[in-house]
């Protein structure tokens, strides 16, 4: 039986206090906590086999590259990719996306070719095309939201056109929670013959993902957001593109062989992990991943359906705000967007962290469709494994008493 209350024990850092309360976090799509068992293998590998990778023949050397191909075939059947050579490591989500923005993109687009995204991206899924769209003489293209936040899939004929050459899309949103239809959209980019790429970050920590349903080329993910530390994430390619990329980064490791004038590159997925890697943190989210398939991802999936409605249904008593997004709980990831009127959101967010709550305050990244909406920034509170009813309880409780004394002064 999934149980959070029992789930939070494996948390330390759950257990402190800020400004003298209990700490409610509901920080969790911008980074998410640590359980014991992933802070723990990141202290067995440097008590017990730190040493470079893929370099040594020593022992040391030999396990911790073991330890982190073993985390890499661990991310590639979480994410049901068929084969761990498309499985890169990378810092997080926005350099996977720059990844195949400057070694795929720059070599393959042209004058007049497209790229589509979404009114709803982050901007890590949007800045690397502006520059990509000016550098090459290419256009760069928006498939509209529709009201709740979602993208519309009325508009992918429109959108989509012989002329694309790529299409990145956000599964779930972080601003407004939306899970959009990438399958749908995927298809369509088929149809046209161009590549397909899916921004993954809100998406696989929080529910099952398999790039072989999503029939995807490219998939981008971040560690810090499913448990693991900062600075590691990954990017699923298809092998057969990867092969044929030049690689992003160029220095040790990912060369096979280096004359003065020249030289010949690695295999996938050496090839795009040049210099000493983050075999610690790689280690790290692998452990990450089994805590996480403990759980079950389809519980953990529920859960966040479960709770989500939980607090739609207890905003609703707050008659001053407005949530943003869908308002069916099964279309939405684990995250509540919102206004208060004229209240600025960094004025709540302040009130809220005196009585020990963490919410995220500000455009979130997604600064266009805030001014889309005619919003300077938006609250969020967003939630994982370890979140509770009585979590929301208190947050709802708490921002009753910030309405009034904003109300009131």
């Amino acid at each position: 039986m999934f149980d959070p209350k029992a789930i939070r024990k494996d948390f330390p850092i759950l257990s402190r206090k800020v400004n003298g309360k209990p700490l409610v976090y509901l920080d969790n799509a911008a980074t998410s906590q640590k359980p014991r068992q992933v802070i723990q293998a990141l202290v067995e590998c440097y008590e017990m086999y730190n040493a470079n990778v893929h370099r040594g023949v020593h022992t040391l050397s030999m396990e911790a590259t073991e330890r982190m191909e073993e985390a890499r075939r661990k991310v590639a059947a979480f994410i049901d990719a068929p084969d761990p050579a498309g499985v890169i490591f990378v810092r997080n989500t926005t350099e996977a996306v720059n990844l195949v923005a400057n070694a795929w993109a720059t070599d393959n687009l042209g004058q007049g070719d497209e790229i589509v995204v979404s009114e709803v991206e982050h901007h890590s899924n949007l800045v690397p095309w502006q520059k990509v769209a000016s550098q090459k003489g290419a256009k760069l293209k928006l498939l509209p939201a529709t009201d709740a936040g979602m993208i519309d899939v009325a508009a992918l004929d429109v959108v989509i056109t012989p002329r694309t050459r790529l299409v990145s899309v956000v599964q779930t949103s972080n601003m407004t929670s939306a899970i959009n239809p990438v399958k749908e959209i995927g298809r369509r980019a088929r149809q046209v013959g161009a590549l397909f790429m899916v921004d993954g970050a809100q998406s696989v920590p929080h529910m099952p993902v398999s790039v072989r349903e999503l029939d995807c080329d490219f998939l981008a993910f971040s560690g810090h957001k499913m448990l693991a530390p900062p600075g590691i994430g990954a990017l699923y390619g298809r092998p057969a593109i990867l092969e044929k990329m030049e690689p992003f980064l160029r220095g040790g490791e990912m060369v096979r062989e280096v004359w003065y004038d020249h030289a010949t590159w690695n295999d996938v997925p050496n090839k795009f992990e040049a210099g000493t890697p983050n075999f610690t943190d790689a280690v790290a989210l692998g452990a990450a991943v089994d805590y996480l398939n403990a759980l079950g991802m389809d519980a953990v999936r529920q859960h966040e359906v479960e709770l989500g409605a939980y607090a739609l249904k207890a905003f609703q008593e707050l008659e001053e705000v407005d949530v943003i997004g869908p308002k069916d709980p099964n279309q939405r990831g684990g995250l509540v967007t919102f206004t208060a009127g004229d209240i600025h959101p960094h004025d709540l967010g302040t009130f809220l962290d005196h009585e020990g709550i963490a919410i995220r305050t500000g455009h979130h990244c997604v600064m266009p469709y805030h001014r889309k909406l005619g919003l300077v920034a938006t609250g969020r509170a967003s939630f994982y494994v370890y979140n509770t009813n009585d979590e929301v309880d208190f947050l709802v409780e708490t921002l009753k008493k910030a309405l009034a004394y904003f109300n009131h002064r």
